[in-house]
């Protein structure tokens, strides 16, 4: 299972990686409107109209497969084994010195510690 999840993580990095270049080599919506005034030419690698299809479609499923590989990441990070309780259900061994101990063979379970009630851990001068 942890091979799986470090390959869609890699799945996962590859096509963020590649969403990046591919947004930033896109132009703007206001990039043509300059080369109506003479600034620049309108002309690319793919053509006029050609490389803002290629580039949004190749962009939207590198999205389509970042977004899948976010869900799997999600689901497998809270896949728990079935014999594991919670963690707040076990209660922690605490030594007589007030550390908890390690849950060794010499672990001594100590009385529970009664908090004070409201009007002793109010200061007085």
């Amino acid at each position: 299972m942890s091979v799986l999840v470090n390959v869609i993580l890699a799945v996962q990095m590859l096509a963020a990686l590649g969403m990046i270049g591919l947004i930033l080599v896109q132009h703007g919506k206001g990039a043509d409107m300059g080369a109506a005034f003479g600034s620049g030419s309108s002309g690319s690698l793919f053509g006029a109209s050609g490389s803002a299809n290629f580039l949004s479609r190749s962009t939207a499923v590198l999205a389509a497969v970042f977004f899948v590989s976010t869900l799997a990441l999600a689901y497998f990070g809270n896949a728990r084994p079935a014999s594991s309780g919670s963690v707040l259900e076990t209660p922690a061994a605490v030594a007589p010195s007030g550390v908890p101990a390690s849950g060794g063979v010499d672990a001594v379970p100590a009385a529970p510690v009664v908090p004070a009630s409201g009007a002793a851990q109010i200061p007085t001068k």
